[in-house]
C-alpha cells in the first residue's frame, strides 16, 4: 500500500502546482510525491473546487440528514429487536 496522505497536505502541494513557477517533477520531487499522483490532486482540485463556494448551509444540511438517517436505523433495530423477541416467545 502505498503513502497516505491528508487532505491538508494533497491541497497546499496542489495548490502550489496551479500557483508556482516550477513544473509538477519538481515540486513532486520536494515533496515525495509521484508526478502522476500530484497531477491527479490538481485536477481534483479544479473539479471540486467550486463545491467550496457552494451555499454555506449545503454541508450542514447533510450532516442533518445523516443524523436524521442514523435516528432512523436506530429506530429500525430496536423494533427488527422487538420482533425478534415476540417471534422467539410465541414457539
Amino acid at each position: 500500500m502505498g503513502k497516505r496522505y491528508t487532505p491538508k497536505f494533497k491541497f497546499q502541494v496542489a495548490l502550489e502546482l496551479l500557483t508556482s513557477d516550477k513544473t509538477s517533477a519538481q515540486i513532486a520531487k520536494a515533496y515525495g510525491v509521484h508526478p502522476n499522483t500530484l497531477n491527479v490532486w490538481r485536477q481534483t482540485l479544479l473539479e471540486k473546487g467550486p463545491e467550496i463556494f457552494a451555499k454555506d448551509g449545503t454541508v450542514a444540511e447533510y450532516e442533518q440528514h445523516i443524523g436524521e438517517l442514523e435516528q432512523l436505523i436506530g429506530k429500525k433495530e430496536v423494533e427488527i429487536a422487538l420482533l425478534k423477541n415476540f417471534l422467539g416467545r410465541t414457539k
